[in-house]
């Protein structure tokens, strides 16, 4: 987490264009909607126009991206020109999904793009141009501004580029919605990184981190499910979720009271309900939940079952090991699992 006093170290940084920096943070600049180096030689922007991420990942998923002028994604070392190549594919199409045909349209290898970007930016090449992508639609999210201002801001001639990332992601063009259920999505800043609510009026239905893999299809089955558009905004369950989220961060929550619904089959929301009876500061594994189910032998489908939760950490699925005592997997990242676990392990003492 960047705190305060960090922000004001890496923007002195910043303005010293100190060498030492490079790789340690990056910029991102909310008036121009760009990210650069620490080094970047372009005009200095004021501090309250500053964004600091600690990893390129997390600044495209804010919607930024890369500065033409440092090319935050090449320096320091040159990278290949496969990979820079790629960086100005997505550049001119940032809200294209890639396939198989779209690498040999370019005559590139999809496992060497994948293991070059993997090596030089720690993801891979589907990665990024999904992090890019996301970043886009996140945007709105975030701000709940009107769309020309997101069209703008992130660098679009015309409309037609954002809303179609937009619309691809949250199912339908901002100012096209009409009499269509609505949900609401809201950007929620946490400890161990940015989440994504979505709810009605009534209940959360989906809290998930923004860089979980997988995510837009989860938006698209819940979308699906509840034949809603989702749009920009808040409701009382989020603003309820995002109190109870900082409060459990801090140690002083235990047990979460936002009303929530789940979006699964008979045998997921028995399985759900099981992983929140776990209590706090405790772990069980996949052959646990299975017995706790009556079926001893259902491990495998209670995996599953595991990784399909929409809402993470208020139904806790990274209480879930495995039966030697390894963390198993989880949707989030192995290392915000192992991060929680021990959080509340912590926390079991607290009075």
């Amino acid at each position: 987490m960047i705190t305060a006093e960090l922000k004001k170290e890496y923007y002195r940084a910043l303005l010293d264009k100190d060498t030492e920096y490079e790789g340690v943070f990056y910029v991102g600049v909310k008036t121009t909607g760009v990210f650069c180096r620490p080094t970047c030689p372009a005009r200095k922007p004021k501090f309250d126009h500053c964004e600091f991420f600690e990893s390129a990942q997390e600044a495209l998923l804010a919607s930024y991206r890369p500065c033409k002028r440092c090319c935050p994604l090449s320096h320091p070392n040159q990278v290949s020109e496969l990979v820079q190549r790629l960086v100005k594919a997505v550049e001119e199409n940032p809200e294209k999904r890639w396939t198989e045909k779209d690498f040999q349209e370019l005559s590139v290898d999809a496992s060497t793009a994948r293991r070059q970007f993997k090596k030089r930016f720690g993801m891979t090449f589907v990665e990024y141009a999904r992090a890019r992508r996301m970043g886009l639609a996140m945007k709105q999210i975030r701000e709940g501004g009107a769309v020309i201002d997101a069209q703008l801001s992130t660098g679009y001639e015309s409309s037609s580029g954002f809303r179609d990332a937009f619309s691809r992601i949250m199912g339908a063009a901002p100012t096209l919605l009409g009499q269509s259920n609505i949900l609401k999505a809201s950007w929620l800043d946490t400890r161990l990184g940015p989440m994504i609510a979505i709810a009605d009026e009534e209940a959360l239905h989906l809290l998930e981190f923004v860089d979980r893999r997988g995510l837009e299809r989860e938006v698209e089955r819940l979308r699906q499910k509840t034949m809603s558009a989702i749009i920009p905004g808040e409701t009382e369950p989020i603003r309820s979720i995002e109190r109870e989220l900082s409060q459990y961060f801090d140690g002083e929550l235990k047990e979460f009271k936002t009303p929530v619904t789940f979006w699964g089959s008979p045998f997921q929301k028995s399985v759900w309900e099981v992983l929140r009876n776990i209590s706090y500061g405790e772990t069980r594994s996949y052959s646990d939940i299975a017995r706790a189910l009556g079926k001893p032998s259902a491990f495998r489908a209670v995996a599953q079952a595991n990784g399909a939760n929409q809402l993470a950490i208020i139904v806790p699925c990274h209480r879930v090991i495995n039966s030697n005592g390894e963390l198993g997997g989880y949707g989030g990242g192995l290392t915000r699992k192992k991060w929680l676990i021990d959080h509340e392990k912590q926390g079991v003492c607290i009075t």
